[in-house]
């Protein structure tokens, strides 16, 4: 059985900012949706799981969405496998209950097709080739499939009361939260002018290509032709022949999720390592929030390097390090002295870093975690993760 591990906590960063209390977000019965974002590596998918299963043992009964957790993540849920449907997780102390699952994104795209067409016409947008790249690779599918999961869990809660809270955890994206704009954008292409141009020869008569529509159209189409070629041509004109009365669907539902979104029983939770790049995408997922007035609860920044209040400077045990070397002394000490230069330089250099963030966000609530020793291999490990994360 799995012991309890405590992190021990030195002395971590001044982020002069208020507090995050994410204790108080989680209990919150109102709160119906928490969404984990950030960029990609700084520790998110953990994030969620380990606030999902704090606001269980809280009493919470949650499922968390993760996009593409390690294996490790999995096994810490006491899960061989996650997939598209919700598992329940074991060993969850109290009186809530947890619910994991793994975005499967075609199957998710598989769903919406099944969900909205007849039996015929969905068996034949599955069946096409063109829908089959598109659910499985076309840019921005994930971060659509991510929301219109989502969209079908809340819609599950509301009518049989599976859960009273939803955490998600979503795609690591290039951009600022690319998965606000993936559902306007797959919507706006799949009833866009451009693609119905494209395939009006075989949406009109059915008869692929062959039939132009003049000889201006009959030039253009050629080109097409030659430069995606028939099949192409003939795969997408019969999709969008298919999946023609779905495509005010698209955009009803990204209408529907964004609003979702940006409801107050949704909180936003902005996942950073004190590192450049990491606070850079931060500072803009910040500000993209705010310009589409989503409900922003914070900061919480991962890594955070943990330092005794030191007897030495960064400088100071350099120096001595140096001298135990040039005398001959290969010992521990002078290696544990230049390890110690080494952590109190990367603490100074992420306490510039915060300020820097801070200093342009300076009402965001944030809190900090320190960095652990090893990876979470169990729920004894992500229930300290939550302990920290919610003890600011």
């Amino acid at each position: 059985m799995a012991k309890d591990t405590k992190v021990s906590e030195g002395s971590l960063l001044d982020l002069k900012a208020p507090p995050l209390d994410l204790d108080t977000v989680i209990g919150d019965p109102a709160t119906r949706i928490v969404v984990c974002c950030g960029a990609g590596g700084v520790g998110k998918t953990t994030t969620a799981a380990a606030l999902a299963l704090r606001a269980a043992e809280q009493g919470r009964h949650v499922c968390v969405l993760t996009i593409d957790p390690a294996r490790r993540l999995a096994q810490a849920m006491g899960l061989t496998e996650l997939d598209n449907t919700p598992r329940p997780v074991k060993g969850v102390k109290g009186d809530g209950s947890l619910h994991a699952m793994m975005l499967d994104m075609k199957r998710t795209f598989d769903e919406v097709v099944e969900a909205h067409s007849d039996p015929e016409r969905a068996q034949a947008i599955l069946d096409n080739p063109f829908y089959q790249a598109l659910s499985s690779s076309f840019a921005g599918t994930q971060e659509y499939m991510a929301m219109e999961k989502l969209s079908q869990l809340r819609a599950q809660a509301d009518t049989d009361e599976s859960w009273d809270l939803i955490i998600v955890d979503t795609p690591p994206s290039r951009s600022a939260l690319d998965f606000l704009d993936a559902p306007e954008r797959l919507g706006a292409f799949l009833d866009g002018r451009f693609i119905r141009v494209l395939t009006t020869p075989a949406r009109g008569a059915g008869r692929g290509i062959g039939r132009l529509l003049g000889a201006g159209f009959g030039l253009f189409a050629g080109v097409l032709t030659k430069i995606l070629g028939a099949q192409l041509l003939a795969d997408l004109g019969a999709f969008v022949a298919a999946v023609d009365t779905m495509f005010g669907g698209f955009r009803e539902r990204a209408d529907e999720t964004y609003a979702l979104l940006a409801d107050p029983g949704t909180a936003f939770v902005v996942v950073a390592a004190p590192e450049r790049d990491a606070l850079r995408e931060a500072s803009y997922f910040v500000d993209r929030l705010s310009e589409d007035s989503m409900p922003l609860a914070g900061l919480v920044l991962n890594r955070v390097m943990s330092v005794r209040a030191p007897e030495l400077s960064a400088d100071e045990a350099s120096v001595a390090a140096r001298h135990l070397r040039e005398e001959g002394d290969s010992s521990a000490t002078a290696a544990l002295l230049e390890l110690h230069a080494d952590r109190m330089r990367t603490q100074t250099n992420q306490q510039r870093l915060v300020v820097r963030f801070t200093a342009s966000h300076p009402l965001v609530p944030a809190t900090q975690v320190p960095a652990l020793p090893e990876d979470v291999h169990d729920l004894a490990g992500l229930r300290e993760i939550g302990r920290l994360v919610t003890s600011g």
